[in-house]
């Protein structure tokens, strides 16, 4: 939950359009694996599959993940040299 606050804090922040909208579609790709996993496993939504964001097993969830989360890093980064 610190985490998808943290980057819906961090989309605020962003002075380009561009970086603002990918920051909440990071955070709500997020919100939505991790809402839809733990449905799963308490049993109000039928088992479909989705791993669990940085803690499922899985070569290709988590290189996905880990990229979406550092685009975003990057795209922070160079805030200051926008404008």
């Amino acid at each position: 939950m610190a985490l998808i606050l943290r980057i819906i804090f961090l989309a605020e922040k962003q002075r380009s359009a561009f970086a603002r909208i990918y920051g909440y579609c990071v955070a709500s790709i997020l919100f939505f694996h991790i809402a839809i996993n733990l449905g799963m496993t308490i049993g109000l939504v039928p088992v479909i599959g989705i791993p669990l964001p940085f803690f499922s097993y899985g070569g290709s969830s988590l290189w996905s993940f880990t990229i979406l989360l550092f685009i975003f890093v990057r795209l922070d980064a160079s805030r200051d040299e926008l404008l």
